[in-house]
């Protein structure tokens, strides 16, 4: 049994093949023509903060292929506190066909993926954010030049190296793209990360660039990626991070047209409105970051069949029709049920 943790797990033949049934489910449900692959399945989903693209998105996907999809948030389990974590994660594998997680910590993520007897499904920890970078690189391969492939493009992600920044960084690599990190040296992304990079590079053909000057970075870039510069628990370091980043690090105008004329803007979301960028290059005509938002709902798709559909029983209907005759049965039979 495998679990969806990280992009590194897969190789890139698994992560391309990812790509193609993405687009499959996504043309099917332009067309209201969904197969209901996942119809009687239950996934939980654990969250021990709010979100609002990882929830929805994971919730509809399981609606829309006739699964149940179920939201546990903070304080509603008892995950790592009146009950271990090893405990929780084998009690809502009974229940459920796979869990969902967004963890604080990267390890309580582990702990339950060990645990488990059903898949799990990584929707952001402390560390990555694989869910997210699978829907952006669907995303580029969607608003890429025609002429240019998956392995052709140049991807600048500007700004703190954030769980998003992780995946994103590992994930191009993996693929055979050019990824630049463009960020103040302390904000730069870690040496195990960059390590992880190369070696992907080495494979895949792709590139690793670690920067401090942005403008020059973005002078060939086909993407450009920005992200929030603080995140949970990093509330005190908000002084000295914005007066690292501003304005030199900002996705703004300015910035922006230096880029090539085809270059797209992208960003997760949410976004600190002018902060890390502008709502002139977050609105702008070529920013993409809606397209990003909605591609969760058909990557959290894929996602979902890939992981769940293989594990369902199938019953033939022959089996199904003697079940419910056996227990229509049972419950018509007079001296067994009687009438209240």
């Amino acid at each position: 049994m495998r679990h969806f943790l990280d992009t590194q797990d897969f190789d890139q033949s698994e992560l391309l093949s990812l790509m193609t049934l993405i687009g499959l489910l996504k043309r099917a449900d332009k067309l209201g023509a969904l197969p209901p692959l996942l119809a009687g399945a239950s996934l939980g989903m654990i969250f021990e903060e709010p979100s609002t693209r990882t929830r929805v998105s994971f919730e509809v996907a399981m609606t829309k292929l006739g699964g149940h999809a179920l939201y546990l948030k903070p304080g509603e389990i008892h995950l790592g506190q009146r009950e271990n974590i090893k405990d929780t994660s084998q009690v809502i594998s009974r229940m459920v066909d796979a869990i969902e997680a967004r963890t604080l910590r990267h390890q309580t993520l582990l702990d339950l993926a060990a645990n488990a007897t059903v898949p799990v499904i990584n929707g952001l920890t402390d560390y990555n954010h694989p869910t997210q970078v699978v829907c952006d690189v669907f995303t580029m391969l969607e608003h890429k030049l025609p002429d240019k492939e998956l392995t052709d493009l140049r991807v600048v992600f500007i700004g703190d190296a954030t769980n998003v920044c992780a995946s994103l960084l590992m994930m191009c690599t993996r693929m055979g793209m050019h990824f630049t990190h463009v960020a103040p040296p302390r904000y730069q992304a870690p040496e195990a990360w960059q390590a992880i990079g190369r070696k992907n590079c080495l494979l895949s053909g792709g590139s690793l660039t670690i920067s401090e000057d942005p403008v020059a970075a973005v002078r060939e870039a086909d993407f450009i990626y920005t992200d929030l510069w603080w995140w949970v628990g990093q509330e005190a370091e908000i002084p000295e991070r914005r007066a690292a980043f501003m304005p030199r690090y900002q996705v703004n105008a300015a910035l922006f047209d230096a880029a090539p004329a085809h270059a797209k803007m992208m960003h997760c979301l949410p976004a600190s409105r002018g902060v890390e960028a502008t709502d002139e290059v977050l609105d702008h005509p070529r920013s993409i970051i809606y397209d990003q938002s909605e591609n969760r709902l058909h990557a959290e798709k894929a996602i979902l069949v890939k992981f769940i559909y293989p594990r369902l029983r199938k019953a033939p209907s022959s089996l199904k029709q003697w079940h419910a005759g056996q227990i229509l049965s049972f419950l018509n039979d007079r001296t067994l049920n009687p009438t209240p």
